[in-house]
């Protein structure tokens, strides 16, 4: 089984160069795999078996009677969907259908693992766009400065260059590269709460809140009392009507009763899509305004800046702060992740130090 995620394996491997943080990666790496993962399992056909099995009269072959039903969709009533099955029901929503009755017709069903692999592909845009903007900058300043042995790659000559880099050469220059990284930010926020409605208009209105509903359903003591929301959403057993002509040509109609047993597949990853979504728009939306509380704020940059480098005094962070935008403090934050934290402690003094100087003066 595990060869059916091989192609998947690639989102597994560490990343030699962290380019984000870790609300980013939860929507960019993990969630892309969680949905990966569900489109796989509701396609393995030689676990989980036929999509549908219909058994009707022996009038008609099976085989036709499957892909009529597939195409045109089952239907459950809804007035069965309480009691025992065996007990007035044959299984929950499935009966007999009287002219007043309501039918819910089950349409989604062969469209799941194309809305599932389209929302893998939307979660991915923001990293892939990220990736296209970053353009490699952070790569390139980092570069062999992860290693714990310096001594060959941590120079006096290559400590010069950064403090440069920062200090003179692209100092102020960074402001875009910063805002483009709060942009993918609220795309990962807006996708989140963009699936949770696409969901819910792909389910016919039932997903917004199908959690909360199943969970309270799992916690009922007398559960045949109250319809099932699983059963509801994802019926395991169904009805569908075929209508034929007989020899004479009149029309006959043939009540088919179909196993869907993908559909218990489906109810669970529903739910966990569910919570996991609702959990991604929450720290999504807890990102974006530490992004731009952390961007218009200094004494917030100060406060990071020191949390990086332990020994740095308050005035040194200050006077950096002060001097960088929030692009500059940005992409050296970003650097932290990628470098030694001796060389990162280094680097972030000499910057210091080299604010001191009266070209600076204007700015502290």
């Amino acid at each position: 089984m595990l060869d059916l995620f091989a192609p998947i394996k690639c989102l597994l491997r560490k990343e030699s160069v962290r380019v984000d943080n870790v609300v980013f990666r939860l929507h960019s790496r993990i969630t892309v795999l969680l949905l990966l993962v569900c489109t796989i399992l509701v396609t393995a056909k030689q676990y989980i078996g036929e999509p549908i099995s219909c058994m009707t009269d022996a009038s008609i072959d099976k085989d036709p009677v499957n892909a009529y039903c597939w195409i045109y969709s089952t239907f459950t009533v809804s007035r069965h969907l309480k009691g025992i099955p065996g007990r007035g029901v044959a299984s929950a929503g499935v009966g007999q259908a009287l002219p007043g009755d309501e039918a819910r017709h089950h349409r989604y069903y062969q469209w799941v693992c194309f809305v599932l692999g389209l929302q893998a592909i939307s979660f991915y845009v923001p990293r892939a766009l990220w990736g296209i903007w970053e353009r490699g900058i952070i790569s390139l300043l980092s570069r062999d400065l992860a290693s714990p042995f310096l001594r060959d790659v941590w120079t006096e000559e290559r400590k010069q260059q950064l403090v440069e880099y920062f200090t003179k050469t692209n100092l102020h220059g960074h402001n875009f590269y910063a805002m483009r990284f709060f942009v993918c930010e609220l795309l990962n926020f807006l996708n989140s709460i963009g699936q949770i409605s696409l969901l819910d208009i792909f389910l016919e209105g039932q997903f917004r809140r199908y959690g909360p509903m199943v969970s309270a359903f799992l916690a009922e003591e007398s559960p045949h009392e109250r319809i099932d929301p699983m059963a509801r959403l994802f019926p395991k057993v169904t009805k569908c009507t075929i209508h034929t002509f007989g020899p004479a040509g009149s029309v006959q109609t043939h009540d088919a009763l179909c196993v869907l047993p993908l559909n218990v597949v489906n109810e669970k990853i529903f739910v966990v899509l569910w919570f996991w979504l609702v959990f991604l728009a929450g720290v999504g939306c807890l990102a974006v305004i530490y992004r731009i509380i952390v961007f218009s704020q200094p004494w917030a940059r100060v406060y990071l800046l020191r949390g990086a480098v332990r020994r740095l005094e308050k005035s040194q962070a200050e006077r950096v702060v002060r001097v960088f935008h929030f692009g500059d403090w940005f992409l050296l934050h970003q650097l932290a992740q990628n470098v030694n934290p001796i060389v990162y402690m280094e680097l972030v003094n000499e910057i210091a130090k080299a604010f001191t100087t009266k070209s600076f003066a204007d700015f502290i």
